[in-house]
């Protein structure tokens, strides 16, 4: 993952209009937008009786269309204080106030989904009976925040409480970065296990052909599938390191500019290469790389959906393809053969839930041009995986090579006219908080003007029910409105409701934990003529409708 280009304090009047934007409570009282649904033909927008059961035949007059589905994430970084928290020396309460403040800004932009960086360097922003706690939380590594309490835990909560997915994305092999300021911790892996772990530069990396190195990795990632209540697991681009030269130039950003180094130095695995060949093994070195990497992807998968069958994995690999596969005019960095990451096969063997390959680069880049790379990802797509690809929202007002706001609407409008592709992730979360040229206004008015499911998993979820089961409701006139009693059926996470004015469909969601809900009357069109309330489960799919007529 690229490194934010600005850094960003957050701002008490920023806290402040968030909360303007966005109530924490469970209990809502919304005034319903007198304008259209937009979106309701979003590419992954579910036909009935696919997704959810058709309406009942008498229920009402029309039935509602099928609800728009949209994966809107943003990667929150926690390397380097980038996003979350803003330094690394604020108070458990202050930390706490920041990431709702994150949170409420996501749910009233209508994204719905956070994918948070739970593990940056072979470390922890959660209590780990395996790694040690983040420097990045306190300043010194193995210190835990003060008074003690659990970020993630409290991340899943309040994302939660807002109707809003978490994911936890983890570095897989990374184990220290150049930002890293504190001493390592005595229970870090480069002194538990030191074989297991090689300087590269100013990095400590994690070898991935060292067998300790990769159950390093599955274990903790499974610890917290374990523990926590997320909805994905998700991975980045470090596999091996982007190579460096002996100048120090970053790998990341050479890759990045497509410019090659001419003088790179190797990762130094010499003795896990030389006992994987005195065990007999025959691969060249770069394939035996690349077979490393792959084994991790595939326990990584399989050891997930065995603790828990609807959690999304989740990979954003650098954007560019394998050479030999790329479309005519597509040149530059192959992590196929520096980063040995094989993505082409990892979709090919259905080894993830979705994919978000970095398409760092503007519509019109030459040799790396969006909508080129995107149609290249979503013809590798054979197993019918998601594919959202994250988008350099950051470039937004960077000192060098910026983006106008445009790029990232026009993108997102691209992204939507294909119908392999079903979402997006913004790296990251400061350009959205600080809202950058205008670009989350221009979002939350356009593109993000009504909310969407998270597009549904089919291919997940062995063990539990169909469909949820459909929830309780109960309507009455209430002042100028109709109020709704809301009570979920097991498994439920969020309720999708459609309500009707005139002829005109509105859509909302709403948390799993709301109870009551009150739809108000439209000022031109009057009362609510028509209600339906689908529970839907968290893997985005919908009961079968309550019927609600206004009275």
């Amino acid at each position: 993952m690229q490194l934010n280009l600005h850094r960003r304090a957050l701002a008490l009047a920023l806290w402040a209009a968030c909360a303007m934007l966005a109530s924490c409570s469970t209990t809502v009282k919304p005034p319903l937008s007198s304008a259209p649904v937009p979106g309701a033909s979003l590419p992954g927008a579910s036909p009935p009786g696919v997704l959810r059961p058709p309406v009942a035949p008498g229920t009402a007059l029309l039935a509602p269309p099928s609800a728009p589905r949209e994966f809107r994430a943003v990667w929150v970084s926690t390397v380097a204080n980038i996003d979350w928290p803003s330094k690394s020396n604020l108070n458990a309460a202050e930390q706490q106030r920041e990431a709702i403040a994150i949170l409420d800004r996501a749910r009233a932009m209508n994204l719905n989904a956070i994918v948070l960086q739970v593990r940056p360097s072979a470390d922890a922003i959660y209590p780990s009976a395996i790694e040690p706690w983040s420097e990045y939380l306190t300043g010194v590594q193995g210190t835990p925040p003060k008074p003690l309490y659990d970020p993630l835990a409290f991340w899943v909560a309040q994302a939660h409480a807002r109707g809003l997915q978490l994911h936890a994305w983890f570095n897989p092999y990374r184990a220290r970065q150049t930002a890293a300021r504190s001493p390592v911790a005595a229970n870090h892996i480069s002194r538990t296990n030191p074989g297991a772990v090689k300087s590269y530069g100013k990095y400590l990396w994690m070898d991935p052909g060292e067998p300790a190195a990769s159950k390093q990795t599955l274990d903790v990632v499974l610890d917290v599938v374990r523990r926590y209540d997320i909805d994905g697991v998700h991975i980045d681009d470090y596999f091996y390191p982007y190579p460096i030269e002996p100048t120090g130039a970053a790998g990341e950003t050479l890759a990045l500019e497509s410019t090659t180094g001419k003088n790179e130095v190797d990762f130094p695995d010499g003795p896990s290469w030389q006992k994987y060949l005195a065990s007999g093994g025959k691969l060249e070195r770069a394939a035996w790389r690349r077979q490393n990497v792959n084994a991790l992807i595939e326990r990584l998968y399989t050891g997930i959906h065995h603790e828990k069958s609807w959690v999304l994995f989740g990979i954003s690999p650098f954007g560019l393809g394998k050479p030999a596969l790329r479309p005519k005019g597509i040149v530059g960095f192959s992590q196929y053969d520096k980063l040995y990451a094989d993505a082409e096969l990892w979709l090919q063997n259905g080894w993830l839930d979705y994919l978000s390959p970095q398409l760092y680069w503007a519509i019109e880049q030459k040799g790396q041009a969006y909508d080129v790379l995107l149609d290249y990802w979503i013809g590798q797509n054979r197993q019918q995986r998601h594919i959202w690809p994250g988008l350099f929202t950051s470039r937004i007002g960077a000192p060098t090579k910026d983006y106008p706001p445009a790029e990232i609407v026009q993108q997102i409008g691209v992204t939507r006219s294909r119908p392999g592709a079903g979402g997006h992730v913004h790296f990251s979360m400061a350009p959205l908080m600080d809202n950058r040229k205008g670009i989350s206004e221009q979002l939350k008015a356009g593109h993000y003007a009504g909310p969407a499911l998270v597009p549904a998993s089919p291919w997940l979820g062995a063990g539990l029910p169909t469909l949820p089961g459909a929830p309780q409701v109960r309507a009455r006139r209430e002042g100028a409105g109709v109020s709704l009693k809301l009570a979920p059926a097991s498994g439920t996470t969020a309720y999708a409701i459609w309500t009707r004015y005139g002829q005109q469909w509105r859509f909302a969601v709403v948390p799993a934990a709301t109870d009551y809900l009150l739809l108000t009357d439209d000022p031109q069109l009057g009362a609510p003529g028509a209600v339906f309330v689908n529970a839907v489960d968290r893997l985005g799919r919908e009961s079968a409708p309550v019927a609600v007529l206004g009275k």
